[in-house]
């Protein structure tokens, strides 16, 4: 960044400017001009951009191995307000992939840890810890004012219900997913489709779901997904790719052979969530149970540990 667009940042900003939502007076701040010089050269961002991002809200449903890059990667751009959702604490065998706990953290509030680590990364991003499970009855008030919404939960319930509650408020959706050596990404634009049940109508039963539990996960894999996640997330707020650009793409990650693939897909007509008619009931917090990957003793760690204290 060039002295002349340091002095125009400054004068808009102020050493610590409030920037409201949509442009105008409020909380959200843009903090030290020197902080985001390296992304204010890129055409995409520029003061215009900053400014969005300083007075956007995401709300990251999950703050483990998936929610550590997307937490870390929003805060550090300068994005103005995280509301950080999840009811976990940390646990020994997160600790392989989620980087934003340490070991001596162990049976801390994972929401309250990612908190603290975004502001002390980033001073002027306002980081709301909920420390509590997404809900049917809370699902759509959580999502309602967000401009993005970032699904990094580990459950299938929690991705279908956040999929039909920003459908119904039309909000954006970045969804993603990793067990193993494997993920995927699916933005999801909003009320007009396509969504997730577009291409997974119904929850599938239980015993045909991997988890961290049963098929394993690596580090690398949370964090290309992650990333991904997060770049999708910067776009949107920049608006350097129309939410409807964006939708429509099943992005399948895999590691182990080190690359992606994009599989397009539309808008069923016939879908439950945001097809002509819809008639999905009201998502019930019983209609499926899958345990989590968080929630889930891991047999062979436990051994390892049990083996490590003779």
């Amino acid at each position: 960044m060039g002295v002349a667009q340091a002095v125009a940042y400054a004068r808009v900003c102020g050493r610590w400017p409030l920037l409201a939502r949509r442009g105008a007076c409020s909380r959200e701040r843009m903090g030290d001009p020197r902080r985001h010089a390296r992304q204010l050269v890129l055409p995409e961002v520029g003061l215009a951009g900053q400014r969005r991002l300083a007075a956007a809200r995401v709300v990251i449903v999950g703050c483990g191995g998936l929610g550590a890059p997307v937490v870390a990667q929003l805060a550090a751009a300068g994005v103005g307000a995280l509301v950080l959702l999840d009811d976990d604490v940390v646990e020994p065998s997160n600790l392989n992939r989620q980087t934003l706990f340490r070991a001596t953290e162990v049976g801390e509030r994972k929401a309250t840890l990612a908190a603290a680590f975004a502001r002390a990364l980033a001073p002027d991003v306002e980081a709301v810890a909920v420390v509590e499970r997404l809900t049917a009855a809370r699902a759509r008030a959580i999502v309602r004012d967000a401009d993005v919404v970032v699904d990094c939960s580990d459950g299938l319930p929690t991705k279908y219900l956040l999929n039909d509650a920003c459908v119904r408020e039309d909000r954006v959706l970045i969804h993603g997913a990793a067990t193993a050596w494997s993920g995927q990404i699916v933005v999801v634009p909003g009320a007009t489709g396509p969504c997730l049940r577009c291409l997974f109508p119904s929850l599938p039963p239980a015993d045909t779901v991997p988890t961290c539990r049963t098929a394993g996960i690596i580090a690398p894999t949370t964090g290309v997904v992650g990333s991904l996640q997060a770049a999708a997330a910067l776009r949107l707020l920049l608006g350097v790719r129309p939410r409807d650009d964006e939708a429509g793409r099943f992005v399948a990650v895999d590691v182990r052979q080190g690359g992606t693939r994009t599989l397009r897909f539309d808008r069923d007509p016939s879908c439950p969530a945001c097809g002509d008619t819809p008639t999905l009931p009201a998502v019930r917090d019983d209609d499926y149970a899958l345990p989590r990957c968080a929630d889930a003793r891991d047999a062979i760690g436990d051994a390892a540990a049990a083996e490590g204290g003779r």
